[in-house]
């Protein structure tokens, strides 16, 4: 079998999102030997483009899974164009409200003013109730993606979270830490107001152990697509201890450091979702000079602030031999044992930086 991922560009020049197609099976043959899978839409325009790009390139109008790895709007909001302008067997997508009863009653009060609540709460309910109602009103059957979770086929399958960790999630989503927000709003005070630059090279490493991002990125679903023993890793969101725990659960089954081929870097490439002890579990130790698989990000077309990608994080990433191709409003195409494309170029992967972002990127 063969596999192509697509990683198409979304939102302008702050703002961006994830939208990737991707199938695999025998990619010269017909429809019915290849399975099509789309992982989170971006915004609105981003999941236009996926529709259009399934057509042109993947000639079919018929998409059997899509998965919307948590409710972010620069995730979520494109999905309801792809189950509304193609033909989707199953969604997979967490339903908060069926694990919370908290959740349940905010679901409500957001029926009836949606003001009401907080914005964070707000946000996370919002793009998942918009979406199963579309998945409803096109007839869309909708499953979980808690861990275990897996294709008919066992290629495509769920690593976590596992649904218990998911309503730890909830809780702090429905009840925030006051505290640690407030010492993370204070932290990035800090970081802009003292923002430099640190020498890194193949060695040396500036990236820290102690990163930290929200609760509603840690439900993300990471998912592990295998064709042919190729292991390919879609991580959406996902922080460190998100991570840690589908590794638990890789490393149980034999898993070693770098037997991934593909890998997308969390959270569009913040310092704050990967730890160099998780990378090292991930994809070997620091200082490989060899190339051992390609990771991909999906970042803005231009970045002032330099918040995604860190360069810290993607140094981190090649110095394992994973170097990182960012999206920068052009879509990056990954592939084996699949039909040429015209119009696809090379792609150059980030360098590795020796002088590094000190400041409050996310």
């Amino acid at each position: 079998m063969g596999y192509e991922i697509d990683f198409l560009p979304v939102g302008d020049e702050s703002s961006g999102g994830d939208a990737i197609a991707l199938r695999y099976g025998n990619l010269y043959g017909s429809r019915s030997e290849q399975t099509v899978i789309v992982i989170d839409g971006g915004y609105l325009k981003a999941g236009e483009a996926l529709v259009e790009h399934i057509r042109k390139h993947y000639n079919t109008g018929i998409v059997d899974l899509v998965v919307s790895t948590h409710p972010d709007q620069d995730h979520i909001s494109g999905l309801r164009v792809v189950l509304e302008e193609l033909t989707v067997k199953k969604l997979l997508m967490h339903l908060p409200w069926s694990h919370s009863s908290d959740m349940a009653r905010a679901k409500m009060i957001l029926s009836l003013n949606a003001r009401a609540l907080k914005t964070e709460l707000r946000d996370s309910l919002q793009g998942a109730t918009d979406l199963a109602e579309v998945a409803k009103a096109q007839g869309v059957p909708i499953e979980e993606p808690f861990l275990d979770w897996t294709s008919d086929d066992g290629v495509f399958r769920v690593l976590g979270p596992t649904e218990d960790y998911y309503r730890e999630l909830l809780a702090e989503i429905v009840e925030p830490d006051s505290e640690a927000a407030a010492r993370a709003s204070w932290e990035t005070l800090v970081y802009k107001l003292l923002a430099g630059t640190s020498h890194e090279d193949l060695d040396t490493e500036t990236l820290g152990e102690n990163g930290e991002t929200s609760a509603k990125n840690n439900t993300s679903t990471i998912c592990l697509l295998e064709v042919d023993g190729r292991k390919l890793l879609f991580t959406g969101d996902a922080g460190i201890p998100a991570l840690g725990q589908a590794l638990d659960v890789l490393e149980a089954e034999g898993f070693e450091p770098g037997d991934l081929r593909f890998v997308q870097v969390p959270h569009h490439g913040s310092r704050r979702n990967v730890s160099p002890s998780i990378l090292n579990r991930l994809l070997g130790p620091k200082g490989q000079t060899t190339v051992i698989g390609m990771a991909f990000a999906s970042v803005p077309k231009k970045n002032p602030e330099n918040k995604h990608p860190a360069k810290k994080t993607t140094n981190a990433f090649r110095r394992r031999g994973y170097p990182v191709h960012l999206t920068q409003g052009v879509s990056k195409w990954s592939y084996f044992d699949a039909p040429d494309r015209e119009g696809y170029s090379t792609s150059t992967p980030e360098p590795l930086h020796t002088s590094v972002e000190d400041n409050g990127d996310k």
